[in-house]
C-alpha cells in the first residue's frame, strides 16, 4: 500500500521501486521547474543510464508521467513538459511535488478554496447520510485531537483520519476523491505552522472538530457546513500568520 504523503513528509522515508523512484525523481525536477513548461527531457538512453533501469521501466515511468498530465511525447521531438494547467492537482504525487519543491501562500489559499468548495458540503451530506456508527467514530477521533501529548506530528495525522473521516461519512464515493487535497493541505498546515505550542490552543482544535460533529449528530446541515468551513478558514489563518512570520524573519536576518 502507498504511503501517503503526510506519512511521507513526517518521516521522510519513501519505500520505492525502480519505476516509482523514477516516477518520482522527474516529476519533482518538472514541478521545481528544473525541467521547465516546453522543453524537452533527456532522450531514453540518457535516462536509462542516470537511473540505471531497464528501457521497459523508464517507458512504465514516462507512461505514468504522462497520465499526470506533466509530459506529452511527441513523434520525432521528444517529450515535452506541458504546461502548468494541464498538471493533475488532484493527483497526490503531483501535490507532494508541489511541497517538496516549497510553495508559497497562493498556492496554499488555492488549496483552501478548493477545501471550502468540497469539504463543507462533504460535511452537509454526512449530516444527512452518516451511520450512528460513523458519528460516532469522527467522535472518537475529534476528542483524541485534544490529547495533551500531541506532537506537531500525531496531531497532523489525527487531523487528516478526521477529515478523511467526514468524507467517507457523506456517503458520495466523488468526495473521496478530494482526500488528496485534504491531506496536501494538511502537509502544508502541518509543515509551516502546528497548534501544539499550547495546551489551549489543542483544547480549541478539539473543540472546533467536536463542534462539526455535534452539528452531523443532529442531523443539521447548515451547522455542520458553517463548522466545517470555519475549521478550514482557522487553518488558513494560521498558516497565512506563519508565512508572513518566515518572510519577516528572512527580511530581518538579510
Amino acid at each position: 500500500m502507498r504511503k501517503g504523503m503526510l506519512e511521507t513528509v513526517i518521516t521522510g522515508v519513501n519505500t520505492r521501486t525502480s519505476h516509482a523512484q523514477v516516477v518520482d525523481v522527474l516529476g519533482k525536477a518538472i514541478v521545481a521547474g528544473e525541467f521547465p513548461v516546453g522543453s524537452i527531457l533527456p532522450g531514453d538512453p540518457e535516462l536509462a543510464m542516470r537511473f540505471k533501469v531497464s528501457r521497459t521501466v523508464l517507458r512504465e515511468a514516462m507512461k505514468t508521467l504522462a497520465a499526470k498530465g506533466l509530459i506529452v511525447p511527441r513523434a520525432r521531438i521528444g517529450t515535452r513538459v506541458t504546461p502548468k494547467n494541464n498538471w493533475n492537482l488532484f493527483d497526490s504525487d503531483v501535490l507532494t511535488w508541489h511541497f517538496h519543491g516549497g510553495v508559497d501562500e497562493e498556492f496554499l489559499h488555492h488549496l483552501s478554496e478548493i477545501r471550502l468548495a468540497f469539504e463543507p458540503h462533504g460535511a452537509a451530506l454526512a449530516a444527512v447520510n452518516a451511520t450512528e456508527a460513523e458519528i460516532s467514530g469522527m467522535m472518537r477521533l475529534a476528542v483524541a485531537m485534544g490529547d495533551p501529548e500531541h506532537t506537531a506530528e500525531t496531531l497532523a495525522i489525527a487531523d487528516l483520519k478526521f477529515h478523511l473521516a467526514v468524507v467517507e461519512a457523506s456517503g458520495n464515493p466523488f468526495m473521496r476523491t478530494v482526500g488528496s487535497l485534504i491531506e496536501a493541505a494538511l502537509v502544508g498546515i502541518f509543515k509551516l505552522s502546528s497548534p501544539t505550542s499550547g495546551r489551549d490552543r489543542i483544547d480549541d482544535v478539539a473543540r472546533s472538530h467536536i463542534r462539526i460533529v455535534e452539528q452531523i449528530s443532529r442531523r443539521d446541515e447548515a451547522g455542520a457546513r458553517a463548522a466545517m468551513e470555519n475549521v478550514i478558514r482557522v487553518g488558513r489563518e494560521r498558516v497565512r500568520v506563519a508565512l508572513s512570520e518566515l518572510a519577516e524573519a528572512k527580511n530581518l536576518g538579510q
